[in-house]
């Protein structure tokens, strides 16, 4: 048997170069060992693993099993069982098991991978469990000969349920963080993770409401004599501890009735409070209350990253905060310069000729101002590349477009003296309008429904661009209205309609 020179050498396969190999064959011996199965021939290791690319060669699997025996995880030994001949018997043939090491480093891996596979969750049910075993254990207690067997079979089973209880809520509450993880989602996966997690949160605090008073009633009453069947259980324990002289088998009986005096006390602690410090079932309830304002902070942080928008105003109050907290005025001016970018540029070639001469400290305010063509701001380059565009006159564009501005314009003011009159009067009293007219009136319609609270409700306000002052009324649900326009016919519901122009707008 081989032994590994240091205990880092166990774990050298899972680095190695071929790593996954290595894995397949540790995979193959593990499941052996659930199955109870001693020892191993390299012909079964191939025929058993899973290997990714394929079965490799025998060989192959000869040498991996030989470096993970020299490593350690394994144990050789010479197989005889399959000699025939002599010259199998001088052949190199070899059985192989799990070491001592290779399966300590087996079983901590396993339980690195389910605890890293397994999804925390708050257990209901093993509230309702806790209630029953501290049930069965006050009867239990109650009877004039107590059964210790069947006591200390329940404080067992009372003991695993609420460990398990413990280190979920302890390993939920603090993934809660790490499970909102909402900021990169979609906001249908948000929304559904939301629902989800606060129906979850609301049923378990619901429990653990109803069922906590009854199972701080029960420890309670069960506290007098709890030192006695504690005492009983540590005695029924002690029988197995390893021989020894009387003061041996006191001590083993101290160090039993100690640790179920610590898991009494964890119990207990909580579901009732120990001295200032609040139940651990409080302070777990307030922990998945804290979840949801969490959760509604995630939501609100999407939301706000997918609309873009920019609080310009808690960014100042933030940037006044750190203004507040400079020691010196010194301090203060280097905050100044670094957050409104107060750093001399000058090296920056914005162009050749202006401030060639003046090295790069020189402040803004002591140089020359510099000419920045407009086309750097738009397009971030000076000049376009390729050769330079011929010079267009565009002098008749602009008179056309001018032209037809003062048109549009004188358009716009005639229908607003058609329709601004000051005067109250029906819809269906504008008769026909024109198309500037129309589309001045459709307009103001727009804005004034916009405004509405109901179909029956008067309405009134001014214009977004504050020229004019709208007050719409409407008439009985039968009445009607018609308009006519060059491009059709206007119909619906008549209304009272006041347009005022405000004063200087004409």
């Amino acid at each position: 048997m081989q032994v590994a020179d240091d205990r880092a050498d166990l774990f050298r396969h899972v680095s190695a170069e071929k790593a996954a190999f290595y894995r397949c064959i540790m995979d193959v011996f593990a499941a052996a060992k659930r199955q109870y199965r001693l020892q191993l021939r390299p012909d079964e290791v191939l025929a058993e693993a899973r290997w990714p690319d394929g079965p490799p060669h025998i060989e192959e699997v000869n040498a991996g099993l030989a470096q993970l025996a020299e490593w350690g995880n394994l144990e050789s030994h010479p197989d005889t069982a399959r000699v025939s001949s002599l010259s199998d018997f001088y052949r190199a043939r070899f059985l192989y098991r799990l070491s001592q090491g290779g399966e300590a480093v087996e079983s901590a891996m396993a339980v690195f991978v389910q605890t890293l596979q397994r999804r925390a969750e708050l257990q209901t049910v093993a509230l309702e469990d806790i209630a029953s075993r501290l049930l069965a254990l006050r009867a239990l207690a109650a009877k004039a000969e107590p059964d210790v067997a069947k006591i200390h079979e329940t404080l067992r089973d009372l003991v695993r349920v609420f460990e398990g209880l413990a280190e979920n809520a302890q390993a939920f509450m603090a993934g809660v963080s790490r499970s909102i993880e909402l900021q990169q989602a979609e906001a249908g996966a948000v929304a559904n993770y939301k629902k989800r997690l606060i129906d979850y949160l609301e049923r378990f605090m619901g429990d653990l409401v109803r069922r906590s008073d009854t199972i701080a009633r029960l420890i309670l009453a069960l506290e007098p004599g709890t030192d006695a069947l504690l005492g009983q259980v540590a005695d029924r324990e002690s029988r197995d501890a390893a021989p020894g002289n009387a003061q041996d088998q006191a001590d083993a009986r101290a160090r039993y009735l100690q640790a179920w005096r610590e898991r009494w006390k964890g119990l207990r602690g909580w579901f009732l409070s120990t001295g200032h410090e609040p139940p651990q079932a409080e302070l777990l309830r307030a922990r998945a209350r804290s979840a949801i304002p969490q959760l509604l902070a995630a939501i609100a942080a999407l939301n706000e990253r997918r609309s873009g928008r920019s609080d310009r105003s808690a960014d100042f109050r933030m940037l006044a905060g750190w203004f507040a907290a400079c020691a010196d005025d010194g301090e203060a001016h280097r905050l100044a310069r670094a957050a409104f970018a107060l750093n001399p540029a000058r090296h920056f070639s914005l162009n050749a000729d202006a401030g060639a001469e003046l090295p790069a400290s020189t402040s803004w305010a002591d140089a020359e101002p510099l000419r920045i063509h407009p086309r750097l701001r738009e397009y971030g380059e000076a000049a376009p590349r390729g050769p330079l565009p011929r010079v267009r006159d565009r002098a008749g564009d602009r008179t056309f477009l001018a032209l037809q501005l003062a048109e549009e314009s004188l358009q716009v003011e005639s229908a607003r003296k058609r329709l601004a009159t000051g005067r109250t009067a029906r819809l269906s009293e504008l008769g026909e309008l024109d198309t500037s007219a129309f589309g001045l009136f459709l307009g103001l319609l727009g804005e004034a429904l916009g405004e509405q609270a109901g179909p029956e409700v008067p309405v009134e306000r001014h214009t977004g661009d504050g020229l004019l002052h709208i007050h719409l009324k409407p008439l009985a649900a039968d009445s009607y209205a018609k308009i006519d326009t060059p491009r059709g016919v206007f119909a619906g519901r008549d209304h009272l309609i006041t347009i005022t122009p405000l004063q200087g707008s004409l």
